[in-house]
C-alpha cells in the first residue's frame, strides 16, 4: 500500500528547502527528497517531527490510497 505525502508542498508554504527542513527535522535533505518522491517512508517519529516543523497534523501531510 503506497504511502502518499504532501511534503513538497507544505515545505514550499514556509520557504524552506529540503536542507533547511532535514535539518529542523535531524535528517538529510537526501531522506527529505526520498520522502517528497515517495521512494521513502518515514517513521512515526520523523513523519510527527515533519508535521511539528510544518505546523500541522500528519494527516495532512501523509495518507494511504485504497488499493481496492
Amino acid at each position: 500500500m503506497p504511502l502518499y505525502n504532501r511534503l513538497k508542498e507544505q515545505r514550499a508554504r514556509l520557504g524552506i528547502n529540503q536542507t533547511d527542513l532535514g535539518k529542523l527535522c535531524g535528517v538529510s535533505r537526501q531522506t527529505i527528497s526520498l520522502i517528497e518522491r515517495g521512494d521513502y517512508s518515514p517513521s512515526v517519529a520523523l513523519a510527527l517531527k515533519l508535521a511539528q516543523v510544518c505546523q500541522t497534523t500528519v494527516e495532512n501531510i501523509f495518507w494511504l490510497e485504497d488499493e481496492g
